[in-house]
């Protein structure tokens, strides 16, 4: 266990202060053993591949614990994935086509499986909730747990878990394919992205949840009412700045770290973005982005490009 880790390199903005507290299990019965041996009143933050969050400047309290190599098995068969919650979502996808199974819609999703299941995590019509059988966790006294797809709670980018519960594997269901066409698919749907979203920046990914309620699904059909790229460029955020903090020219939903951008610099803006949405279309933005953390006051200016 270390303390005052620096987090801001574990997360894809690179920016944010240190955990109290910093713990990487190696395997199950360390990660139970410590729960249940930490003072009831120390909180946990369970964290990822830190691509859907932003740490603020005065770090996390607490203990903040990353499962690494012992999290990271994959077991396929008779329609089922076994995958550890450490493991790429990205990876998962490509081991699963492999093996002649169908989770080709996790290829463009940043993150790990466990962040995934944690927030339904989705793309093209597919959520991770049509997926999903079980799960296995571990509970904040350290008890190891069988979550239930009603246990999950999901809804659009959204569980019922507690904050402080570990999931540690998830088990999900897949349709059989032929490895090839599932590559194949799944380049074209990392061409896509690429033509589309800004891949090449430093970002978190979506920043706000679509007010529609559902993902883009990808077809000629889509329908970009309400989405959240949308109601930004129609509030005339496209481009705008605060301090190091831009919201991407390319995807106006996709908050950038140009270089050196603080978490408050980000954030500030991002409540900005959601004010003058509010202003413009009387909609709320919700963050879809996790912010966790000590706050910092932001103190940039806002520009336009």
């Amino acid at each position: 266990m270390e303390s005052n880790r620096p987090l801001a390199p574990l997360t894809w903005l690179r920016c944010g202060g240190p955990a109290e507290m910093f713990f990487q299990p190696k395997d199950l019965d360390d990660l139970c053993a410590t729960l249940a041996g930490l003072d009831p009143a120390t909180p946990v933050f369970p964290l990822g591949l830190g691509s859907n969050l932003i740490v603020r400047d005065g770090g996390i309290r607490g203990l903040v614990i990353r499962l690494g190599r012992g999290f990271a098995g994959m077991e396929f068969g008779d329609g089922r994935a076994v995958v550890g919650a450490a493991v790429p979502d990205a990876q998962a996808a490509k081991r699963a086509a492999m093996a002649g199974l169908d989770l080709t819609f996790l290829r463009t999703i940043p993150g790990s499986i466990g962040g995934a299941a944690r927030m339904n995590a989705g793309c093209y019509g597919s959520y991770l909730a049509d997926h999903f059988l079980e799960a296995q966790a571990v509970t904040r006294a350290g008890d190891v747990i069988t979550l239930t797809p009603g246990d999950m709670g999901f809804a659009y980018r959204h569980t019922d878990l507690p904050p402080d519960l570990v999931i540690t594997s998830v088990t999900l269901a897949a349709e059989p394919g032929d490895p090839d066409a599932l590559m194949a698919k799944m380049e074209e749907q990392l061409a896509k992205r690429d033509a589309t979203q800004p891949t090449r920046d430093r970002t978190a990914g979506s920043t706000f949840r679509n007010p529609a309620g559902f993902s883009s699904t990808g077809r000629a059909d889509d329908t970009h009412e309400l989405k959240a790229w949308k109601l930004i460029d129609e509030a005339g955020m496209r481009g705008a700045r605060m301090g190091a903090a831009q919201m991407s020219q390319m995807h106006s939903n996709f908050l950038v770290n140009t270089g050196g951008a603080t978490a408050a610099d980000l954030e500030g803006l991002g409540e900005l973005v959601r004010k003058k949405v509010w202003d413009f279309h009387g909609i709320e933005l919700v963050w879809e982005v996790q912010r966790v953390g000590e706050p910092a006051p932001a103190t940039s200016k806002l520009t336009n490009d």
